[in-house]
């Protein structure tokens, strides 16, 4: 037990089956942090839990630094478990470096077990080993809201009340569907960003022609191309998204170089160190069918995003296959991802006839301009999921829980006191 600033947290570390459906198969370690008020830790005991389920995939639980924002807000009334999700934090992490020793074949099976289903799963075990079994509530912030379906599909006794920010999935939706809709949300993200800041409509011109003619090296040795640069967009998503790419680009300059910290920048929000589980991302569509690299064939009719058209359009959340031969990080797995990618077997993540006669409380933000997750199909579910009610707001964009404001709504919605 360790005490920092207005809490007070003991971390819990579970040996997991690789794949629930065989116990005594091989196994992997997975982390979670107890984290209670400091004022409330001699009661700790007979505090409900709420058990926070992060985005990504592949984002390793928050670090908690004191009792602020929606943490502070939860520790209230309740003790939070945050998970480190299989293969992130220290839950066994993925990277290139700890599947060195798979081959193609054994890498692709590994992957396999890394969806919402298994995370499930692993926070069952939890339940059984800190809560004794009793149901708990759950938050999931974005891909934190996909497994809280599948939660309520495969375990529903196991939960007392859930929200969502940001994250119903469409249940019924296809990889295709799903970019179909990404990518109008991400053109319009474009057209207000360079709205609000036209300069750098020439700016991102002369930077992408640049990479283009010239071979321009990244610190860790990858090339910057204009495809790369596009990358840069899955900021617009965020309620900072806009500033935080023009003062990037406002220093991209050094004379007649790129400068040495815009490269540096560009390598650490594309570079995608420590997350390759987010850039295979496609596999939490996958239920039945393959995904086929959905992002890059529904780009293929949309000339607006070519790197040379102009304005330059900066992409969002789509995962494209040039990416694991171009980024370091993601190299390791460029061959498991092709096989991924054509899957025709996937299990279902979601029981439609268990979500419709749902029973749990469930409350979801829904932000109406949310460029990574479809506001329409969020709706569409959550008419379809028995006891559910939305939010539906256009005050926040996709990181709306940072203000404690969103958890306290979704926990009076649930308590019926508004």
């Amino acid at each position: 037990m360790v005490q920092i600033p207005g809490i007070v947290y003991t971390d819990h570390q579970l040996t997991a089956p690789l794949d629930h459906a065989q116990p005594d198969g091989p196994t992997i370690e997975v982390f979670a942090r107890e984290v209670v008020g400091v004022d409330k830790a001699a009661q700790a005991d007979g505090l409900p839990w709420l058990v926070f389920l992060q985005g990504g995939p592949g984002g390793e639980s928050p670090r908690p630094t004191g009792a602020d924002g929606w943490i502070g807000h939860a520790l209230k009334t309740h003790r939070l478990l945050l998970l480190d999700q299989r293969g992130t934090g220290r839950s066994t992490p993925l990277t290139g470096r700890t599947v060195a020793h798979l081959d193609t074949d054994e890498l692709t099976a590994y992957l396999r077990h890394f969806r919402a289903d298994s995370i499930v799963a692993d926070a069952e075990l939890f339940r059984a080993h800190l809560a004794g079994g009793t149901p708990w509530e759950t938050l999931g912030q974005s891909y934190g809201g996909f497994i809280t379906l599948t939660y309520l599909s495969q375990a529903p006794e196991a939960l007392r009340g859930c929200y969502i920010t940001g994250g119903v999935p469409g249940i019924g939706a296809t990889a295709d569907d799903v970019y179909a809709r990404t990518y109008p949300r991400v053109e319009a993200k474009n057209r207000e960003f360079y709205r609000r800041f036209p300069d750098d409509v020439a700016l991102v011109r002369r930077i992408a022609d640049h990479v283009a003619s010239t071979v321009v090296l990244l610190p860790n040795g990858d090339q910057l191309t204009p495809r790369r640069l596009q990358l840069l967009g899955q900021m617009f998503g965020m309620s900072d998204g806009y500033h935080r790419l023009h003062w990037l680009l406002d220093t991209a300059w050094n004379g007649d170089e790129l400068a040495d910290g815009f490269l540096y920048s560009v390598m650490a929000t594309t570079g995608f160190i420590d997350g390759p589980l987010f850039a295979l991302q496609e596999y939490i569509y996958g239920q039945g069918g393959p995904t086929r690299w959905a992002a890059d064939r529904v780009r293929a009719s949309r000339s607006q995003f070519e790197p040379s058209a102009t304005p330059m359009l900066f992409t969002g959340e789509m995962m494209y296959p040039w990416m694991f031969q171009d980024i370091r990080a993601l190299r390791p797995f460029a061959e498991a991802a092709e096989r991924l990618a054509s899957v025709d077997d996937w299990p279902p993540l979601y029981d439609p006839d268990r979500l419709r006669a749902n029973q749990v409380p469930v409350a979801a933000a829904v932000y109406f301009d949310d460029m990574y997750v479809d506001s329409g199909l969020q709706l569409e579910t959550v008419s379809r999921l028995g006891n559910a009610h939305a939010w539906v707001t256009n005050e926040f964009e996709h990181d709306g829980l940072r203000s404690d404001s969103v958890l306290a709504r979704l926990m009076d919605m649930v308590a019926g006191r508004v």
